[in-house]
């Protein structure tokens, strides 16, 4: 992994992780806690790869896990995340373009489910039943619809950050349109405005050679 990447990558999992802590989860909310690291680790396995998305996960896991006020043991919610950064690298587009939000949001929706599936069954292999008594189905839903909700506002912000600690030239062109992450990033954002800018320097500068122009009894045609 490039220096670049690991920076990010680490700097998006910490802050995750204490907005995860310290707001997320006090807001007792029913059911499930939205999982920001979960979206964290899709929105950078989607723009990394397999390979990376599962050091990213497993990483990510092991903090939630070492974490107050961790209940579980250590290493669980680390398989879990390293087994869906894996799966969801899976996906990243051979070209890297993705054209419609469609895609990630499916992903989410996956990964918000699998998650949630797979750490209930590994708990069970190691005596967890803490899922059992809250209620499987309850968790299951909520998780996808509390991680639904949190990620148009989290993933296409990450994917973009991704490609630009990247020098990705889908980047540098968020304008085109070509690729969901840098569409959003540029129309939702207002990364327009120093273009807007640059308009409004060329006409007034304009403006003032046309009166300097009539001062001087210059005729302009």
């Amino acid at each position: 992994m490039r220096f670049n990447r690991i920076l990010l990558s680490t700097t998006l999992v910490v802050v995750a992780l204490v907005v995860q802590v310290s707001i997320l989860a006090r807001l007792q909310l029913p059911g499930a806690v939205p999982d920001l690291l979960l979206l964290v680790v899709v929105g950078l396995s989607l723009v990394y790869g397999h390979v990376s998305g599962a050091l990213i996960g497993f990483g990510a896991g092991l903090l939630v896990d070492l974490a107050p006020p961790a209940d579980h043991a250590a290493g669980r919610y680390a398989l879990v995340l390293c087994v869906i950064g894996y799966l969801v690298g899976l996906a990243k587009p051979e070209n890297g373009q993705l054209r419609s939000a469609t895609g990630p949001m499916v992903m989410v929706v996956v990964a918000a489910a699998g998650s949630t599936l797979l750490y209930a069954g590994v708990g069970a292999l190691v005596g967890d039943t803490a899922a059992r008594h809250v209620g499987l189905v309850s968790l299951l839903i909520t998780a996808v619809v509390y991680d639904l909700l949190l990620a148009p506002f989290t993933v296409p912000l990450i994917m973009a950050l991704a490609r630009r600690a990247e020098n990705d030239p889908l980047a540098e062109s968020p304008g085109t349109g070509t690729d969901v992450a840098s569409g959003f990033m540029a129309n939702g954002t207002g990364l327009r405005i120093g273009e807007q800018r640059g308009v409004l320097r060329m006409k007034a500068a304009r403006n003032r050679a046309a009166r300097a122009g009539r001062i001087k009894g210059v005729k302009r045609l």
